[in-house]
């Protein structure tokens, strides 16, 4: 499948979605990440998706105890992450980076924000993506930082 290609204006809104800001959007109506999810599923900014993202994400929707209390029972769950996968770029990684990141776990996420061109990670863990190598290029905020920087 080819991937289609980005106009100039969608390119300035590229970003990638931690699965902990998902979480968060599913637990919290009124929240940040609810809102980011929300602008990627009325196509306001682009999320991209890579292989290791995806697979988290699949791991993260079986985790059934981070969805206590949750308003959506796992069959929406799932139908809202289909939504956001349909919004979604797909990138492929094909050089690996190694920002040797505290979380070995993320490093494939930083990995694909520079294979995709991101302007943007989007995370509540900010801290664990402060490694050895650096992308000046790439912001990494929280969901309410990042709304912020859209003002």
């Amino acid at each position: 499948m080819i991937a289609p290609v980005l106009s100039c204006s969608q390119m300035a809104n590229v970003v990638v979605v931690d699965t902990s800001v998902f979480v968060a959007a599913l637990k919290s109506a009124g929240g940040a990440a609810r809102q980011v999810l929300r602008l990627c599923l009325q196509k306001e900014i682009t999320p991209i998706m890579g292989h290791r993202l995806f697979l988290e994400f699949e791991d993260v929707l079986n985790r059934t105890t981070l969805y206590k209390g949750c308003p959506l029972n796992a069959v929406e769950r799932e139908a809202l992450f289909h939504a956001f996968i349909s919004v979604s770029q797909w990138t492929g990684i094909y050089y690996l980076w190694r920002p040797n990141l505290p979380d070995e776990g993320d490093n494939h996420v930083l990995e694909l924000a520079v294979a995709g061109n991101a302007k943007t990670v989007i995370t509540h863990n900010v801290a664990d993506f402060r490694g050895e190598l650096s992308f000046p290029g790439v912001a990494v905020q929280t969901p309410a930082q990042f709304l912020n920087s859209l003002r």
